[in-house]
């Protein structure tokens, strides 16, 4: 029989083999712990049913009709996911606060022998945890940030810094967008919700090396519609940029190839761009609309950076921030991995 600890706290979460994460799928899709295994002992119309019959029949009736969708969930996932699972595997399971429904799965895994345990606190815990984890981790890194107007390149820089082994922070990567208005990403996959971007950024920020600088881009606070802890926005307003200097051609060849997708959908891309009604002339913003309409995407993409993104870009700077600025040719892959081995080679 298992002798491991029943209870155990998130100090223990990496001792374990498989976190399983007992709650239900939409609670799952919402955020969970980075790596855990959706198994939930109540579906999502279940725990609705069983919420309503508490409210309106009290506890035993709830718990009557729970126990017997729970116990037939776990056995289910006994069946199927545990299948091939050895005696010596451990798990570890969690649910909402750490109560009823990660206590049952966990009795029903150590009867039949494995070593598990449950989250004490459960995901509450851990959000809280996450919470202080973004407060105390950003201010203990050494940010270096890219900077540059849109088409500078600074995501495939970020990207050819990886690989020359720099450690780097991808926000936008994180966040599933761009950043702007048309930021959105092609595939139609939407944004995490910020909970599950918080969990994200410290899983994230925790795999990094506080002795050795970490690029991220230039971001405002917000990334489409997550935002950034403010402990992080403030490192990166504060720290030494990098600014790119490209050429207005190369900048706009580059926002063509990168939004090309747009013109797919012509109407689309028209609709999007109502959202900068109130910020530019109307006629501006209906010619705007018109060249989206009629796939003018060149005449588009030019005026959308001159005349909005590449202002919006100078107000936003930062005043007293150390700046180098880094004068590129072209935003070809070959001139940014030299200049990624440069610049690892300066900052290793």
């Amino acid at each position: 029989m298992a002798h491991a600890p029943a209870i155990v706290t998130l100090d223990a979460l990496h001792a374990f083999d498989t976190v399983l994460d007992a709650r239900s799928p939409a609670e799952f899709a919402l955020d969970h712990i980075p790596g855990a295994v959706s198994a939930p002992v109540l579906s999502d119309d279940e725990r609705r049913i069983v919420g309503t019959l508490y409210k309106q029949r009290g506890p035993f009736e709830a718990r009557r009709l729970g126990g017997v969708w729970v116990a037939r969930n776990i056995a289910q996932h006994v069946q199927r996911l545990m299948a091939d699972k050895p005696a010596a595997w451990r798990p570890l399971v969690y649910c909402w606060r750490g109560g009823q429904r990660s206590g049952a799965f966990v009795l029903w895994l150590r009867q039949i022998g494995w070593a598990a345990a449950q989250l004490q606190g459960g995901y509450k815990a851990y959000r809280r945890w996450v919470v202080q984890q973004l407060d105390a981790l950003p201010p203990r890194l050494t940010w270096r940030v890219l900077a540059g107007p849109t088409g500078s390149g600074k995501t495939r820089l970020l990207h050819a810094l990886a690989q020359q082994g720099a450690q780097v922070l991808d926000l936008e990567g994180l966040a599933h967008h761009r950043g702007s208005i048309l930021g959105a990403w092609p595939d139609g996959q939407p944004q995490p919700s910020q909970k599950a971007f918080d969990s994200a950024l410290v899983d994230a920020l925790r795999r990094l090396d506080p002795t050795r600088p970490v690029w991220v881009e230039a971001e405002s606070r917000k990334i489409g519609t997550v935002q950034l802890p403010t402990t992080l926005a403030d490192a990166i307003q504060r720290a030494p940029r990098v600014e790119l200097e490209v050429p207005f051609a190369a900048r706009l060849a580059l926002v063509r190839q990168d939004y090309a997708w747009l013109g797919r959908d012509p109407e689309a891309l028209a609709q999007r761009l109502a959202a900068l009604r109130g910020l530019h002339p109307n006629d501006t913003l209906q010619r705007w609309q018109r060249w989206a309409r009629q796939g003018r995407l060149d005449e588009l993409f030019a005026e959308l950076m001159a005349l909005h993104y590449d202002p919006l870009y100078r107000r936003a700077l930062p005043r007293g921030v150390a700046t180098t600025v880094w004068p590129l040719p072209d935003v070809t892959p070959a001139t940014l991995q030299a200049t990624a081995c440069a610049w690892v080679a300066a900052h290793p």
